[in-house]
């Protein structure tokens, strides 16, 4: 018997090599396996587990999206609609977990089979006994089915955290932990080639500047329509997609009640904060609450904590800065909502939107933000080993009495006291003499320690002129449209 939900099969499978991977040497243990993976909303959680059960028997259970009057009545209702559909039964009804579960034991056969818990804490958030039960049914049944694997699955990876990957319940029988992360560039580029989209490298960089690598969004481009075309189909219509996402996320994650998480957003939508920064602007008291907060964020996948250090010492700061890394979230704040109203009156529809005000400072923007997530490529352009690396991040350094304030995109420090400057632009027009002042003014401003040596780098989309490779100023001037076919 074999059930599962394939949410797109004209879309052929890309990435995730290195999950497969380790799904597939689970599943050859001596054993069964127990496997977590979590990640954010539309990452391709489902997707990944139906590419590895595709040769296994597979039965798939999802939990119930959270509203106020969600009951754990309501989530065993569902999951029990879904086990009579699986197996072709009269209505079923569940009172207990216990006896969901119970039953579900009866269709386990000695044959390679894939249970899918999808999004788990839907399913047992409302029940603290959910955990417990579900604990209890893995010793005494499933550990004596050698060919089974069973995945919990979800978007709400801080539940995830507590209640099973950090619980005692599960301690000690949790074969593999998986946090799925956007597709890489030459993921993206190779998932948008596979739909059939035939756009130049600016194209791609303006759908990747709002979708990111999330699958879910690259599946809504339509490679028969203009760029212009999709992206105002998706971001500026009423009713639109990108429009009802962002409230969706917040209400699904955090079960209704995630206005701290939301106004956290909403303030790092304007810029990057320090944790003070962000408590003082919420107007919030001094707790550990906060900061679990921001770390729910962080743990989602929409924010990403950046330390500073000591350039001198190589010693890391107590300050850290936090940066809104989700692309949609950044341009949905950035744009779709301070347009809101006009979008809901149907004001941006005859409107080119390379016309719109401010179209390419934003774009700039969400591109440094898409570079910054793909570090990997970025070290491997400029020819430095991880190894390296002594610390790496974006840098910001306050203005004080004895310093100047000072910005860096992306710097690299090395364990032999090369710094490497790297600033990121994203323009069509051609890039001129300015960006060397530009650079200078900031390595000017950065003021490197003794004994450093400083390595100016400029990722680029747009032509350069010949001046400024004639300067020969920087270490390396590299194109983001070859990021795109990297290690494809």
């Amino acid at each position: 018997m074999k059930w599962a939900r394939v949410e797109n099969p004209m879309i052929s499978f890309i990435g995730r090599k290195e999950e497969l991977a380790s799904l597939n040497r689970m599943s050859k243990m001596h054993g069964p396996g127990l496997a977590v993976i979590k990640g954010r909303r539309r990452i391709g959680k489902s997707r990944l587990i139906e590419e590895f059960a595709k040769d296994k028997i597979f039965f798939s259970f999802s939990g119930l999206p959270p509203t106020t009057n969600v009951t754990a009545q309501n989530q065993r209702d569902v999951f029990a609609r879904e086990f009579a559909q699986i197996f072709k039964l009269p209505p079923l009804s569940f009172s207990d977990w216990s006896d969901a579960f119970n039953h579900l034991t009866n269709y386990i056969t000695e044959k390679p089979t894939v249970i899918l818990f999808d999004e788990i804490s839907w399913m047992g958030s409302k029940d603290p006994t959910f955990v417990g039960k579900l604990k209890i049914w893995w010793d005494l049944y499933l550990q004596h089915k050698p060919s089974l694997t069973l995945i919990f699955c979800g978007s709400v990876s801080t539940w995830i955290e507590k209640n099973i990957i950090n619980s005692t319940a599960f301690f000690g029988r949790i074969s593999l932990k998986i946090t799925l992360t956007p597709f890489s560039l030459p993921e993206c580029g190779q998932f948008l080639k596979s739909i059939g989209f035939k756009g130049s490298p600016f194209e791609i960089y303006e759908i990747l500047s709002i979708t990111g690598g999330i699958p879910w969004y690259l599946e809504k481009i339509i490679p028969s329509e203009t760029v212009d075309t999709n992206l105002k189909n998706l971001c500026f219509k009423k009713d639109s997609i990108f429009v009802q996402e962002f409230d969706r996320i917040f209400h699904d994650l955090f079960d209704g009640h995630g206005k701290t998480h939301k106004e956290i957003v909403q303030e790092l939508g304007a810029g990057n904060k320090t944790l003070a920064d962000l408590r003082n602007a919420l107007n919030y008291p001094r707790s550990g609450t906060f900061s679990e907060i921001v770390g729910d964020l962080i743990t989602s996948g929409f924010v990403t904590k950046h330390y500073q250090w000591s350039i001198k010492t190589g010693a890391i700061s107590k300050q850290s800065i936090y940066r809104l890394s989700d692309c949609y979230l950044r341009f949905y704040l950035k744009y779709i909502e301070p347009n809101r109203q006009r979008i809901e009156q149907g004001s941006f529809q005859d409107v080119a939107l390379r016309q719109l005000p401010g179209w390419e400072a934003i774009m700039g923007l969400q591109v440094e933000s898409l570079l910054l997530e793909n570090r990997p490529l970025l070290l491997k352009s400029i020819g430095i080993n991880p190894a390296d690396i002594a610390n790496d991040n974006p840098y910001l350094r306050q203005q004080t009495t004895r310093h100047r304030g000072c910005q860096i995109d992306y710097l690299i420090q090395t364990k032999t006291h090369t710094l490497y400057m790297c600033e990121f632009k994203f323009k069509r027009r051609d890039i001129g003499p300015e960006i060397i002042d530009l650079m200078k003014d900031k390595v000017s401003r950065f003021s490197p320690p003794s004994g450093f040596g400083v390595a100016p780098v400029f990722f680029h989309l747009s032509d350069v002129s010949e001046f400024v490779y004639d300067k020969n100023y920087f270490y390396k001037t590299i194109n983001i449209a070859d990021l795109l076919e990297s290690l494809l």
